[in-house]
């Protein structure tokens, strides 16, 4: 048996000057990394067309939400920026206690 559970949306975010522009940077940003991953795999086959071809329509979704849609917006390098600093702040207290 599932049993499904409804998350609610994330509050609207607060606009400030310059976040529908950098919101317009971090969405087009991340896609084109994967993108140009893809495309300096040797030998990717068929995974590299398709993989660049959902990652522009990931980023021009993206796109339209960062600049029409900005309160909806979240920050993709902000999500990730909080996952590394947890690894790095895990990674600090390990080696701190290894050598005590």
């Amino acid at each position: 048996m599932w049993i499904l559970y409804a998350k609610a949306p994330p509050p609207d975010a607060v606009e400030w000057p310059g976040r529908r522009w950098l919101a317009a940077l971090d969405a087009m940003g991340w896609p084109a990394a994967v993108v140009w991953l893809l495309a300096s795999v040797p030998h990717a086959g068929l995974l590299a067309p398709v993989g660049m071809s959902l990652g522009l329509l990931s980023a021009l979704n993206r796109l339209h939400v960062a600049l029409w849609h900005n309160q909806r917006y979240q920050f993709t390098t902000w999500r990730w920026a909080r996952v590394v600093s947890l690894l790095l702040v895990v990674g600090m207290a390990l080696k701190v206690t290894a050598h005590w």
